[in-house]
């Protein structure tokens, strides 16, 4: 009963973030992982490990207000703290291993997530290796495994060879455009087995699937320009 209702309090707890909170919260406890030296973060130190070009996927381009909504919206969430640092320079750490209810590898595979978006289990254990040493896929399946458990991570693919993994923290819009990516993958491998024993039938299949995918795009960039006109009104 008592691992029950610590799994009820972690999913009530952990709610979805906005692409650029992610982006924030990953960069923190990335740098806490690899560059303890400077750690705990300025607002500058987040900014330019937000935009930097390695390790990235997207890569943005996150400015001053981007930053100070999503710390705000992290520290709402409770998964950043304020800080006062030296010469009353304000800093930021983060609060993940509590949020998330994970331990070191954990956090890891979720902060590889945030910031380089769905993964298979061979990327995950390469790049969360500079974090946290993992020995073999199964070690990484293993802990794969546990995040789904709760309720942290799920299967964007079939299993199987190459399946992927992403995390649970995108909006419901972008849940919506990450299935009809995966969906449009998956046509266009059909497709092309069609074309190979002359059967074009996906074709028309696909084409619908970019409609879809199209309104999808353009719905998420609707959003947020409304979330970042709403953002510049109430600053």
């Amino acid at each position: 009963m008592s691992e029950e209702s610590n799994s009820d309090e972690s999913e009530s707890r952990v709610k979805p973030l906005t692409a650029i909170a992610r982006r924030c919260l990953g960069v923190l406890v990335e740098k806490a992982k690899t560059t303890p030296d400077s750690y705990p973060l300025s607002l500058a130190g987040i900014i330019t490990g937000c935009n930097q070009k390695s390790n990235r996927d997207p890569k943005m381009e996150v400015d001053e207000g981007d930053a100070l909504r999503a710390l705000d919206e992290l520290r709402e969430a409770g998964a950043v703290r304020e800080i006062q640092g030296s010469g009353r320079v304000t800093k930021y750490r983060h609060a993940a291993y509590e949020w998330f209810d994970v331990d070191s590898p954990g956090s890891a595979i979720m902060t590889e997530l945030m910031l380089r978006g769905p993964q298979t289990l061979g990327e995950l254990r390469t790049r969360a290796s500079r974090m946290h040493p993992f020995v073999d896929l199964t070690a990484t399946q293993a802990e794969v495994d546990s995040l789904i458990e709760k309720g942290l991570v799920f299967a964007v693919t079939p299993a199987g060879r190459g399946q992927t993994f992403a995390h649970c923290l995108y909006t419901p819009v972008e849940r919506q455009h990450l299935a009809a990516k995966v969906e449009k993958q998956a046509a266009a491998g059909a497709s092309a087995g069609s074309e190979t024993t002359g059967k074009p039938g996906s074709l028309a299949n696909e084409g619908r699937i970019d409609k879809i995918q199209q309104r999808l795009d353009d719905v998420t960039a609707r959003l947020e320009a409304l979330e970042k006109k709403l953002a510049d009104l109430e600053s």
